[in-house]
């Protein structure tokens, strides 16, 4: 009698535990929803006043050197640097990014290429060409081993 119910007691907790399982495997088995993608509004830097594309070039690099201020190399660069890139950047009328244009990619250096792309698009928007409308800007980027680098139209020159 006591075995019986021994049994009997251990089936029924394979029973319920196979229940569980089943219903687990189930719930488990659908595919989860995507997260909800969330837009986040940076805020808008003021407009720039340029008359000018040289003058929105000098805006647009102010504007990246604000957003990255903590990576600027201070002072005169040393004679040789560890990767030299030029990129043309197009804005639209309203300062959003349209797009990024690699004129010069360092190949030998692949991790410039990406933290360049990842500081423009963070920086993202851009000062609005109020008197210009849509700008193509060529920047040219000087990149120090350190991970450092300055704009070329910002730049305080070479040793």
């Amino acid at each position: 009698m006591v075995q019986q119910s021994r049994q009997r007691r251990l089936l029924l907790t394979f029973s319920g535990m196979s229940l569980f399982g089943w219903f687990s495997a189930l719930t488990g088995c659908s595919t989860p929803a995507p997260p909800a993608v969330v837009q986040v509004d940076r805020p808008r830097p003021l407009p720039s006043l340029a008359q000018s594309p040289k003058a929105y070039r000098v805006d647009a690099a102010k504007h990246l050197y604000s957003q990255h201020g903590h990576q600027i190399f201070k002072g005169k660069l040393p004679p040789l640097l560890h990767a030299v890139s030029v990129v043309r950047v197009n804005i639209a009328a309203n300062g959003d990014l349209i797009e990024i244009d690699w004129m010069r990619k360092p190949t030998h250096a692949p991790e410039v290429v990406a933290e360049i792309e990842r500081k423009i698009l963070a920086a993202e928007p851009f000062p609005a060409p109020v008197h210009l409308g849509p700008q193509t800007y060529t920047e040219t980027w000087l990149w120090h081993k350190s991970g450092l680098f300055q704009l070329d139209t910002l730049t305080e020159g070479q040793v």
